[in-house]
């Protein structure tokens, strides 16, 4: 196809690069004078028509996603075109090779100059993360080296952006198996700590001239990085305490982007980052196990063991000593880590209501097809007139009509245009609880912020408000009761079905179903977004439901 005019503007020159998706081609762009690099979708020639529709589409967010990141490391995208029915991905040349290039050339990067790349891919994915993009394919090959001396982050390929559902079919992985976070091979939601994860061992690739956990085939590829720890890196000098970091089997232990930023800054200096030695595991470490519980609330002595434990998210009280850090430490008693019983308050029923009306509400199906006649709270938010408008159309959008709420309980939320807010518990022992509903409650969003948790995670508390109402609810039947990671963090989920009764205001006689995802966040604040509707309703609210966990912030 060498000289073919794309677009009557962009003229292909010679091809300088290609892979199993797609070959780039070096172009001249005849209305601007300049070169630049286009990218051509060799993969949907060859596959069925079904996996070609998936293919189009993935390549259609590439340039969706990197157009969203406005960063000088990562490769700019010029524009998107048709060309035999296929789209072509016009973007910024660069002009020199990758680091998996610089590796195979040289079987080694100087730790240093290592420390320096990943500087600039970790500030590159901040970018991306800012603007609620994850990469989901860091590896060498995608890491651009140019002459002039930048580092720049290419291939967006398999990016996910806030508000779209990921393009795969269910039970593909997708991204380069080495590179691969445990979490996502478990089948976990990924979130920014996953990318860490795979520059982590991109970084340890590049020292090493070696993938970390690479095998002889993808199956054993993967139960490596699920299972095993890679080993010891023999030549990453100040950086090899900064892989260890990032490569922490638990996402929740990971440094975040800010904290593994400095530490690379101090690598690049030839400095050992004294941060990166807490997550270095030592012979006489303790590791928090959350099985070993005396009773649902988790009081008791829980058991420690001779290996580390993830970092408790924030405070802790402990005796009469306090860990601001939320690292977990306390007093110790023997060879256990010995909590006092946590107090009870409200706290058990504050996501149910009480007594008769114990339950929270939930997403409506479309704004249209509900009253909005409630009364609003006299705190209630306003919708934030600078929130990005959703796209029309798009894969996983949050809908057309809906808004950003930025609640003074300190969380946002994008909900459909007119809900109102209401207050349910103002403010109690560090507890608050928002309503947001269209009918009066009929169809509710529920959220509760706890700045002091009665449990060590959230799944001890939904396990003891299963318990009490499956006592009250009529017909109560649990669906779900299961431990996930939400945004990086440990969280919980609950799901249940029971029939309300006449007694029951808001709630109209009849079936209803409910949903909770609950967790606790690094500052050691707990957050439950509940919803609940009649269960003729679900399947909407179900989709509504994920739109809301999509657009979740804290603060």
């Amino acid at each position: 196809m060498q000289g073919v005019l794309l677009s009557d503007r962009y003229r292909l020159v010679d091809s300088i690069g290609s892979g199993g998706m797609g070959r780039v081609w070096r172009a001249h762009d005849e209305v601007l004078n300049r070169a630049v690099a286009i990218k051509e979708l060799t993969a949907a020639l060859y596959v069925s028509e079904s996996d070609q529709a998936v293919l189009l589409a993935r390549t259609r967010a590439e340039a969706r996603a990197a157009a969203r990141i406005n960063h000088s490391a990562v490769v700019t995208v010029h524009d998107v075109l048709e060309h035999d029915g296929r789209p072509w991905i016009v973007m910024e040349l660069v002009e020199g090779h990758s680091l998996a290039d610089a590796v195979k050339d040289s079987e080694r990067v100087e730790p240093r100059e290592a420390a320096r790349i990943g500087l600039w891919v970790l500030r590159a994915l901040r970018a991306a993360h800012s603007a609620g993009v994850l990469h989901r394919d860091i590896k060498p090959g995608n890491v651009l080296l140019s002459r002039d001396g930048r580092v720049l982050l290419t291939d967006f390929g398999i990016a996910q952006m806030e508000g779209d559902t990921t393009i795969t079919r269910t039970g593909e992985i997708v991204g380069s198996v080495d590179y691969l976070a445990p979490e996502r091979i478990r089948g976990h939601d990924p979130g920014p700590a996953s990318d860490l994860w795979a520059l982590g061992a991109t970084l340890y690739t590049a020292v090493e001239g070696r993938s970390p956990f690479r095998r002889t085939t993808p199956l054993t590829t993967m139960q490596a990085v699920v299972d095993e720890e890679p080993g010891e890196p023999e030549h990453a000098g100040p950086l090899g305490s900064v892989i260890t970091a990032l490569l922490r089997k638990d996402p929740a232990t990971r440094p975040d982007a800010a904290e593994a930023e400095q530490m690379l800054a101090e690598a690049a200096e030839g400095r050992r980052p004294h941060a990166a030695q807490v997550y270095v595991p030592t012979q006489h470490s303790v590791r928090y196990e959350p099985e070993a519980r005396t009773g649902p609330a988790g009081a008791g002595a829980e058991v420690a063991t001779g290996t580390p434990y993830p970092p408790m998210p924030g405070p802790t009280r402990v005796g009469a000593q306090y860990d601001t850090a939320g690292t977990g430490t306390g007093t110790r008693g023997g060879d256990a880590l010995v909590r006092p019983p946590k107090r009870r308050r409200l706290r058990t029923l504050a996501l149910v209501v009480v007594l008769a009306a114990i339950v929270g509400g939930g997403v409506a199906v479309a704004l249209q097809q509900f009253g909005m006649d409630s009364p609003t709270d006299s705190a209630a938010p306003g919708p934030s007139t600078s929130a990005t408008p959703p796209e029309e159309g798009g894969q996983g959008a949050v809908p057309a009509g809906w808004e950003q709420y930025n609640d003074p309980a300190g969380f946002s939320v994008h909900l459909p245009r007119g809900w109102k807010r209401s207050v349910s518990i103002k403010q109690q022992d560090g507890l608050q609880q928002v309503d947001y509903s269209p009918d009066k409650g009929k169809h509710l969003l529920r959220i509760a912020v706890d700045t002091s948790p009665d449990f060590s995670s959230a799944y001890d508390h939904q396990r003891d408000l299963d318990q009490q109402v499956s006592q009250r609810l009529v017909a109560y039947k649990q669906l779900r009761l299961k431990k996930e990671i939400f945004r990086d963090l440990p969280s919980s989920r609950w799901e249940y079905t029971w029939t309300a009764l006449a007694k029951d205001p808001p709630y109209s006689p009849g079936p209803r179903r409910a949903i909770d995802v609950g967790y606790i966040a690094r500052d050691g604040v707990e957050y439950a977004i509940y919803m609940s509707a009649p269960a003729e309703d679900w399947a909407t609210m179900r989709k509504q439901f994920t739109w809301v966990l999509q657009s979740w912030r804290e603060g």
